[in-house]
């Protein structure tokens, strides 16, 4: 109970500093995804059926912050914490710079596909130059900043949702 209680605890929280408190460390038009983060880090600690539960609310929350379509980020988050945790059952995702690229692709794939869902709703966007002025550098970003947020994670989640005795 308690653990779900953090998880939900956490998913709002970065939702919230996703739509406010980013700004502070925009680079050139660019900021990083800390949902996806909190997704890809799910994903490899726990499977993907957190992933994607966390992508859902996720998703829906920030749908509701950036004033989208509904649906568009949870459809992105849930495929993405879906594959994500899909392959990271195949990795070994001790070292840090694993999970990095992990963050990396998949923040290049929840880029793509979500530039794909608003060109198919909005063909006159187009798709390469949003890809590759956003996407991209977003992936890079977030990749960039992978060690930090998984280090406080680690930390929070064993000091505020310890596992009960006798499960590891």
């Amino acid at each position: 109970m308690r653990k779900n209680i953090f998880w939900i605890i956490l998913i709002i929280f970065a939702v919230a500093i996703q739509a406010t408190w980013l700004e502070a460390i925009r680079i050139r038009g660019v900021v990083p995804d800390i949902v996806l983060l909190i997704i890809v880090y799910f994903a490899l600690n726990d499977g993907e059926e957190r992933a994607m539960w966390t992508g859902a609310l996720g998703g829906v929350f920030e749908d509701v912050a950036a004033d989208t379509a509904l649906g568009h980020h949870v459809l992105c988050n849930v495929i993405v914490g879906y594959v994500v945790g899909r392959v990271g059952q195949r990795l070994v995702i001790d070292h840090p710079a694993v999970k990095a690229g992990m963050v990396f692709l998949a923040a290049l794939g929840h880029g793509i596909l979500f530039t794909f869902v608003a060109y198919v709703q909005q063909p006159e966007l187009g798709v390469f130059y949003p890809v590759l002025s956003n996407v991209v550098p977003t992936a890079f970003y977030t990749a960039f900043i992978t060690p930090v947020v998984f280090v406080m994670l680690d930390w929070s989640r064993k000091r505020y949702a310890p596992l009960p005795k006798g499960t590891s």
